[in-house]
């Protein structure tokens, strides 16, 4: 008996202790991200206005503001995700769906994908130099830089999704075969809507990655920030607008802090629209 209490009393010493080491984690991870936050705000808060979202740069982007590069950054985004989503889904289909577990087409395919989500960014960006803007005779435009990223991200929404896809219940393939279901009517109407969690997650991901992403459009995308006119013309990205302005101009430190802030506004909303849509998608799919 006494052993027993011992033994007990130790239980709940390590949870206490393992309930102190979680909240700590989180603590530290939101006070690190409040920090980065803060810091940039305080050097940037004072430029933001209506006028800097809605006028184009000017003195080499000491005065004006950022309308250019949010059009450029956004239509570089929506080519990445329209490229990397059906393909993501895809090739994750194939993998968890109809590829077997042991087989070789599906290790070489995981294989790959591990190595290209360790691939620096930089080696993206000379691999889309040469395909994109020289082979395929695309240049410096946004449709090169949106393709260069949609290679880059391929591997987190990929794997995202593999994993959504895996975490459907056997029950329900089975339960759908018994009923008479195809396989392409299964996988469309229920296990689809189930892995959206998964593809969710898979786009937060490369979203971030995506906009945060400098090297690669450096080579692919391009430096001009003008108003573009269409996707082959070229753009200015914000992390690029963001580097050129705390690293090559003078006095142009307040402006990149303020145009931080709006990359980090964005990606905010971008993740929590993606948790938003899936979380509704799948809930709609009545699968849980």
């Amino acid at each position: 008996m006494p052993r027993t209490l011992a033994l007990a009393a130790g239980s709940r010493r390590g949870d206490r202790v393992l309930w102190l080491v979680v909240w700590g984690v989180a603590i530290a991870t939101v006070g690190l991200f409040s920090w980065v936050v803060g810091d940039v705000g305080l050097r940037g808060m004072s430029e933001l206005s209506i006028s800097f979202l809605r006028e184009s740069p000017t003195n080499a982007g000491r005065a004006g503001g950022i309308a250019p590069i949010l059009v450029s950054t956004g239509l570089i985004l929506l080519v990445c995700l329209g490229a990397a989503i059906p393909i993501g889904v895809g090739s994750a289909a194939l993998l968890a769906e109809f590829a077997r577990t042991d087989g070789a087409l599906g290790r070489i395919v995981r294989v790959s994908l591990d190595v290209l989500s360790g691939v620096p960014s930089i080696v993206f960006g000379l691999f889309g130099n040469v395909f994109f803007c020289v082979t395929l005779g695309l240049g410096f435009s946004i449709l090169s830089g949106g393709l260069t990223l949609a290679c880059m991200v391929l591997p987190l929404v990929i794997r995202a999704t593999e994993e959504g896809f895996r975490s459907v219940p056997d029950d329900i393939r089975q339960g759908a075969a018994a009923l008479g279901f195809s396989r392409a009517s299964t996988f469309v109407k229920l296990l689809l809507p189930a892995a959206l969690p998964g593809l969710g997650v898979g786009l937060a991901l490369g979203i971030g990655r995506a906009l945060a992403e400098t090297a690669a459009l450096l080579f692919t995308s391009g430096y001009v920030d003008r108003m573009p006119t269409s996707l082959s013309d070229s753009g200015r990205a914000l992390s690029i607008h963001i580097y050129d302005l705390a690293m090559n101009v003078t006095g142009g430190e307040p402006r990149a802090c303020a145009t931080a802030l709006v990359l980090v506004a964005i990606l905010i909303t971008a993740n929590m629209a993606a948790a938003s849509l899936t979380t509704r998608a799948s809930s709609a799919s009545g699968i849980r």
